[in-house]
């Protein structure tokens, strides 16, 4: 893609009848791609759980903790910028490509000299080795944040999802070869940074630009105003997803971190997967349609509903079949993850849909909001955390599922209320999904209680047949109660709609028609 005309404005542009069709393809192929991204990291997950250590994890976790809010400098905030601001030209986008691409050297540079404190910090040498070898990743990442940014305000979802799959595919290679020679740790630090170089090199490939010298251009000012306050409240939101790691490397071991933080990966794939890939989708669907409100809430109740039909089915299901989910993934001897992860379980529906706050916020235009709710957001959860530290990583994981249900109500009235977007919305697509859940959660257990299924099972062969036997059940349950609770199969054909949309042939056969009409 080639962003800019001659006189320099940015000719990608979707508006109209136009945005939804582009929308339902975006989605399309992020979830495509994220699809792709789910075999390469099940993969990786196999493969990596059975050649590294519980230590080796939690070395490279305890770094990363901070490393990767370093990292993020510029692509939290000046993505989110370039994206929802009307109006885009090439100087402005030049200034901060130099900007970013600058602030990543210094950043590399200062990580690197902070390897000794974190090291002090946790009480392990090992750290500083990590610290440094993850700040050369830091930098050679640096350089793709606009050339991403671009790719995806042009709506170039599949070019931009297919480099991301590349990536983290590279990723999977270079760290299961290296764990293979032996490398212990390093094999992670390596895939890493093989995962940045990758992205910036497709990066620089699908979006044909070549900066410009910096100069003065008018919008810069007002768009690094915006990016610093999405970069703040990320900063904040950043501090609240990752503050588990640090008081469970602080307070306990390497060991005991690797644990927890394999247990936290899986529960957070269920986000990255359904809704994670998404993001700048409907960022870029929701900012078009800012100035029509009536229709601004009619897609938020939508992506509300989908959201909620599905992520209250996994969040129950996974807490019925957790332990099993990881002996059977990673082998008996992360079974310490298995039980931590059962207990992250209730909180992946609530989780799924506060993905929509941040939605809200950046699309109105209100990145301050969402940096105020970011800090309430973290005072709140920190300070469940400190309550549940002497029950060890699992009242950490209980911990969080209490925080998303505490905090749900509240962030989406809060997001919403500059546009009258009201909690009604909210709690009219979420309590029937919720009470089905709970429902068809509560009956497989009864059934099965007491039989070998509900025990935890000693072999990869009865951990399987306990996975497929239970979730069977509970889906089955859980499709009677939705069916039940709505009176009919409205939210089964409102998701079959969908996926017809999201279906390359129909996506084919509508190119030129009109696309179905927006669900009630």
């Amino acid at each position: 893609m080639t962003p800019f005309d001659a006189n320099g404005t940015f000719r990608p542009v979707v508006q109209g009848s136009e945005l939804r069709r582009a929308a339902v393809r975006s989605a399309a192929a992020t979830l495509s791609a994220s699809g792709l991204s789910l075999a390469g990291q099940v993969i990786s997950t196999v493969m990596l759980a059975r050649l590294l250590t519980p230590g080796d994890y939690g070395v490279v976790t305890m770094a990363t903790t901070f490393s990767l809010l370093v990292a993020s400098f510029g692509l939290k905030g000046i993505t989110e910028a370039v994206i929802q601001f009307d109006e885009m030209d090439h100087n402005t986008a030049s200034n901060l490509f130099w900007l970013n691409s600058g602030a990543g050297l210094v950043l590399a540079i200062a990580f690197a000299a902070s390897g000794s404190l974190l090291a002090a910090f946790y009480r392990n040498p090992l750290v500083a080795n990590v610290a440094a070898g993850l700040s050369v990743g830091i930098f050679v990442a640096a350089p793709s944040v606009v050339h991403m940014a671009l790719l995806n305000r042009a709506m170039c979802f599949a070019a931009s999802s297919t480099n991301d799959v590349i990536s983290r595919l590279v990723n999977t290679a270079v760290a299961i070869l290296l764990a293979v020679k032996g490398w212990g740790y390093w094999a992670l630090v390596a895939g890493i940074v093989a995962q940045q170089a990758s992205l910036t090199i497709g990066a620089w490939w699908l979006c044909r630009w070549i900066p410009g010298w910096p100069r003065r251009a008018g919008a810069t000012g007002a768009t690094v105003r915006f990016a610093a306050k999405v970069y703040i409240q990320s900063t904040f939101r950043y501090a609240t997803r990752n503050l588990d790691n640090l008081l469970v490397g602080w307070k306990f071991n390497a060991v005991a971190l690797g644990f927890y933080k394999k247990a936290y990966d899986l529960f957070a794939l269920s986000a990255s997967l359904l809704t994670g890939s998404l993001d700048n989708v409907a960022l870029a669907a929701l900012s078009r349609l800012n100035q029509d409100q009536a229709r601004f809430r009619r897609y938020v109740a939508n992506a509300v509903g989908i959201i909620a039909f599905v992520g209250m089915a996994v969040s129950a299901d996974l807490t019925l079949v957790g332990r099993d989910v990881v002996r059977l993934a990673l082998g008996p001897q992360w079974s310490e993850s298995g039980r931590i992860f059962q207990l992250f379980g209730p909180g992946i529906g609530a989780m799924l849909i506060g993905s929509i706050v941040g939605w809200i916020h950046l699309s109105i235009g209100k990145p301050g909001r969402w940096l105020r709710w970011s800090v309430v957001e973290l005072t709140i959860t920190a300070c469940l955390f400190l309550v549940a530290l002497h029950w060890g990583p699992k009242g950490i994981a209980a911990a969080w599922s209490v925080s998303y249900y505490i905090l749900l109500i509240p962030a989406f009235w809060y997001a919403g209320r500059p546009i009258g977007l009201g909690v009604s919305i909210l709690m009219a697509a979420v309590w029937r999904p919720a009470a089905a859940s709970l429902l068809a959660g509560f009956a497989t257990a009864a059934l099965f209680r007491g039989t070998s299924l509900a025990a935890s099972p000693s072999g990869a062969g009865a951990a399987f047949e306990a996975v497929l036997i239970l979730s069977s059940v509970f889906v089955a349950f859980y499709l009677g109660a939705v069916i039940l609770l709505h009176w009919g199969f409205a939210p089964l054909r409102q998701l079959a709609g969908l996926l017809r949309d999201l279906a390359p042939m129909r996506r084919a056969t509508n190119a030129v028609a009109e696309p179905v009409g927006e669900y009630k």
